[in-house]
C-alpha cells in the first residue's frame, strides 16, 4: 500500500525536480534545474508533516530522528524511484529534504564529463578526490567511476556511504554496500574495518573529519584504491583542506604522506544550461605527477594553477576554462558562467552593463 507522500513523489518526478522540500508553515516546494517553485498554496501544518515523514520512514526512523533532530536514510518509492532523505527540525518545526537518486546509474560518457577520468579507475592503489558543494552531482560522479571498475576490474569494491544512493549489482567485482549509521557507526569505522575485509577499492562517502581523513591517507599508503568527497570547488583549495584538519606539528608529515598516495582530484560543478533544458557538470581535473607531489609536499599549491595550465596534454583542465568553453558554445549565460568562475576578473567581460 502506498504512502501518502507518494503523491508528492509522484508529482515531482512528473515535473522533472531534483529536490523536494517540505517545511512546518510552507507549502511543498520542488527545485527544478535548480529554481525552487512551490507545488501548492497551502501551507503544510504541523499534523500534516509529521504524518507524511512519520508513515514514510516508519516507527524506528522516526524515534532516531526525534531522539537527533537531524536524520539522513533513503527511501524507495518502487523499483523505478529511490529518493536520498534528510529529516530536520527547524525554528517553525518540522521539514525534511528528497531528492531522486536514478535507478539507473549513468555512464561516463552520459554525464558528460571527460573520459580520462576513467584512468582514476584503472589504478590499482591511491587516494582520488571528487569535490564539490552539496548538489553538484559528485554521489552521481562516483556511481559513474564505480560502475566502470564493475564491469571492467575483478575487485572487491566497499562502498561506506550515509545514505546508501545508487545500489550497485555484482558484476565482474564484488561490491560491497555499508550504510552509516546502519551497517557501520561511522566512516572512520567503517574505513578501518575495510582493511580487514579483503578490499580492493573502497568509497568514503564524507571525508569530514581528522579521523577519518588520516585512515584514507593510511589506506591509500598500503595499497588501497580509495575515492572520497570533500566540499571544496578546485584542486588547491583540496590539497589544503586536507592539510589543514591537521595540527600545525603534523601537517609536514601530512603532506609527505599526500604527496605519495593522492593520484587526482575532481572538482565538480553544476551549471543550468541556457535553454533552460536542465543542469551540465563542469570540471577540474588533477592528474598527480611528480610535479604535483613536489609541490605537495613543499607547500607551494598556488604553483598547482601552472601544473593544471601545463598539463592538458594529458587530460588536466582547470575549472575556468572548462567555464569559458561552455560559455563560448553558448551552453551557459555569462552571468551563471561569472557567478561560479573562480577568476571573476576573467568572465567580467561578457556581463551586461546592468550585471556588472
Amino acid at each position: 500500500m502506498p504512502n501518502k507522500i507518494d503523491a508528492l513523489f509522484k508529482e515531482m518526478v512528473d515535473f522533472g525536480a531534483s529536490d523536494l522540500h517540505l517545511a512546518e508553515g510552507q507549502p511543498p516546494k520542488i527545485r527544478v534545474h535548480g529554481d525552487m517553485t512551490p507545488i501548492r498554496d497551502v501551507p503544510m501544518d504541523h499534523k500534516e508533516i509529521v504524518e507524511l515523514l512519520s508513515e514514510c520512514c516508519g516507527a524506528d526512523r522516526w524515534k532516531i530522528f526525534e531522539e537527533r533532530n537531524d536524520y539522513d536514510w533513503a527511501y524507495e518509492m518502487n523499483e523505478e524511484t529511490r529518493f536520498r532523505c534528510n529529516y530536520l527540525k527547524q525554528l517553525h518545526g518540522y521539514g525534511a529534504v528528497f531528492r531522486v537518486i536514478p535507478t539507473k546509474i549513468p555512464t561516463i560518457e552520459e554525464l558528460g564529463i571527460p573520459p580520462v577520468i576513467k584512468e582514476f579507475g584503472k589504478i590499482k592503489s591511491g587516494l582520488v578526490l571528487v569535490t564539490g558543494p552539496t548538489g553538484s552531482g559528485k554521489s552521481t560522479t562516483l556511481a559513474s567511476l564505480i560502475d566502470f571498475i564493475n564491469i571492467n576490474y575483478p575487485r572487491h569494491i566497499v562502498t561506506i556511504e550515509e545514505p546508501i544512493e545508487f545500489v550497485h549489482g555484482n558484476k565482474l567485482s564484488v561490491i560491497t554496500q555499508r550504510e552509516v549509521p546502519v551497517d557501520t557507526p561511522s566512516f572512520a569505522m567503517g574505513l578501518k574495518a575495510s582493511l580487514r575485509q579483503d578490499a580492493d577499492v573502497v568509497l568514503v562517502g564524507e571525508m569530514r573529519d581528522l579521523e577519518t581523513i588520516a585512515l584514507a591517507l593510511t589506506a591509500a599508503e598500503t595499497g588501497l584504491l580509495v575515492y572520497g568527497t570533500l566540499h571544496t570547488n578546485n584542486s588547491q583549495k583540496t590539497v589544503d583542506r586536507i592539510i589543514d584538519v591537521f595540527p600545525s606539528n603534523q601537517q609536514d608529515q601530512i603532506r609527505t604522506m599526500l604527496a605519495g598516495s593522492l593520484r587526482g582530484v575532481l572538482a565538480q560543478l553544476l551549471f543550468k544550461r541556457a535553454d533552460g533544458k536542465g543542469r551540465l557538470a563542469v570540471n577540474e581535473i588533477l592528474i598527480c605527477n611528480s610535479a604535483t607531489a613536489a609541490i605537495i609536499r613543499e607547500g607551494q599549491t598556488a604553483k598547482l594553477f601552472d601544473v593544471l595550465v601545463g598539463g592538458k596534454g594529458i587530460g588536466m583542465q582547470l575549472m575556468d576554462d572548462a567555464i569559458m568553453k561552455l560559455l563560448n558554445q553558448g551552453l551557459v549565460s555569462p552571468h551563471e558562467a561569472y557567478m561560479k568562475s573562480i577568476d571573476k576578473q576573467r568572465f567580467t567581460q561578457f556581463l551586461s552593463d546592468d550585471q556588472v
